[in-house]
């Protein structure tokens, strides 16, 4: 095992008159053979005041001290450290947060009131021993998550845990036991009392899992965690409501729930999000005509209340909720390259996610990791634009709106230059100066003639 201690860590272990340990993330990372984390948890039989107080003597920067909880957050300037006194906690019935806080100078308690034995191993740095009250060391060899205590009582003390157990055990590859995942289907409700933005923190990390440590598919696994603990069900019902919808066996090999899932399995990280929401609106226009079509359109507002629900940031949001509503488009391959050509350029700023969207809708319907078949079409068309000189945004446009005065009613100069954007999709020649000067006026006639 390494563990990579800095000097003012290591200065203030030997000034402490008290044990002072690493445990949780950063002792299972090394013991499990893992890259080092920059976030390192400490903790020792002693109260945040002197220990905030030697800190600072040994040139570390104290950011917060909490008394009540016992919790001290520092920096040795290159690692964030978060210092927490030995402790019990009682918990109110699924709330994240302890209603009461028992400090006490027993490690065997401080390590109970944690959540999984891997995560409540010890390293004393003075002496440079493990210290393993539970046997955590055992379950992170075995790579395996069991709770520190009977799994109902752990989940029920803290929602929260629910998606953690997810997290982690993508992240790392621990397999859950069987009394952690009934413990947590059994709670898989108390996942409501945690605040949606925690929810919504959880999920993020969840799906890209496979980032924290290089495990392929990992992000996939926790979703599966997920579904299986039932958590699926409350955090996302629209979604949850997708499993055993079947689908036409020529298209897909997987149900409404599992394409979904599947389809962020093969995604980008750019658009796990959107893979896992593309398709939400499927359940509900089934059951509104038996049929999915329609369910781009459906789906767009169903994903909104979703992100509005978990509040997810706004460009998250509207992303997303434009991505669920374009991926239909071109499904077949027929459409012609006249409309492609406008598609792209009225769509230029999502262009590069839908496309990466896509790919992993296609991926997703049979686990086909082959180039989908529109995106090979649409990218040969996208080429032949470039090499025509087809402006993609307003800026490549030959003119700018100070050129249409005179000839253009200057409120409706921002939609004649998007009308002239779209005109030279279709034709790069079409993007000089007197041709769009030429246009414009033809525009400004029908406009005048509109009105």
């Amino acid at each position: 095992m390494e563990l990579h201690i800095s000097e003012k860590l290591r200065a203030l272990a030997e000034r402490a008159p008290f044990p002072l340990y690493i445990v949780g993330g950063a002792v299972r990372d090394a013991l499990a053979g893992l890259p080092a984390s920059q976030d390192v948890d400490l903790a020792a039989p002693a109260p945040a005041e002197a220990l905030s107080s030697l800190a600072r003597e040994c040139g570390l920067t104290v950011n917060g001290v909490y008394k009540t909880t016992g919790t001290v957050n520092m920096t040795d300037g290159t690692n964030k450290l978060e210092f927490t006194s030995f402790r019990t906690d009682r918990y109110g019935g699924g709330e994240h947060a302890p209603s009461a806080v028992r400090f006490t100078k027993d490690i065997r308690k401080d390590a109970l009131r944690r959540d999984f034995k891997c995560n409540a191993v010890y390293y004393e740095i003075r002496r440079g021993e493990l210290v393993d009250p539970l046997g955590g060391a055992a379950d992170i060899e075995e790579r395996r998550i069991a709770t520190t205590r009977d799994a109902d009582e752990v989940f029920s003390e803290d929602g929260l845990r629910l998606m953690r157990l997810a997290r982690q055990a993508a992240q790392l590859g621990f397999v859950p036991t069987l009394e952690c995942i009934l413990g947590a289907r059994f709670n898989a409700a108390r996942i409501a009392r945690i605040v949606p933005e925690r929810i919504y923190a959880e999920l993020q990390q969840l799906l890209h899992a496979d980032e924290k440590y290089g495990r392929k598919y990992a992000h996939y696994e926790g979703l599966k965690v997920l579904e299986t603990t039932e958590v699926l069900t409350y955090i996302l019902p629209e979604l949850a409501a997708g499993k055993g919808m079947k689908q036409r066996a020529d298209f897909h090999a997987h149900d409404v729930l599992e394409h979904s899932l599947r389809a962020c399995k093969y995604a980008d990280g750019r658009v796990r999000l959107s893979a896992l929401l593309h398709d939400v609106g499927k359940p509900a226009a089934f059951r509104e005509t038996g049929k999915y079509h329609g369910h781009d359109v459906v789906g767009e507002p169903i994903a909104r209340a979703i992100l509005e629900r978990l509040k997810a940031p706004k460009k998250v949001t509207d992303t997303v909720c434009r991505l669920t509503a374009l991926h239909m488009y071109d499904l077949d391959g027929k459409a012609r390259e006249s409309k492609i050509r406008t598609f792209i350029v009225k769509n230029y700023e999502l262009y590069p996610l839908l496309l990466l969207l896509k790919q992993a809708d296609y991926s997703g319907c049979k686990d086909d990791l082959a180039e989908c078949p529109t995106l090979v079409k649409w990218r040969g068309i996208e080429e032949r634009m470039k090499a025509e000189g087809v402006p993609f945004t307003l800026k490549e446009l030959a003119v700018r709106g100070d050129a249409l005065r005179g000839i253009v009613p200057a409120e409706k100069t921002g939609t004649v230059l998007q009308k002239l954007l779209l005109w030279c999709a279709l034709d790069g020649a079409r993007n000089a100066r007197g041709s769009l000067l030429r246009e414009a006026a033809r525009l400004a006639k029908d406009i005048a003639e509109e009105t």
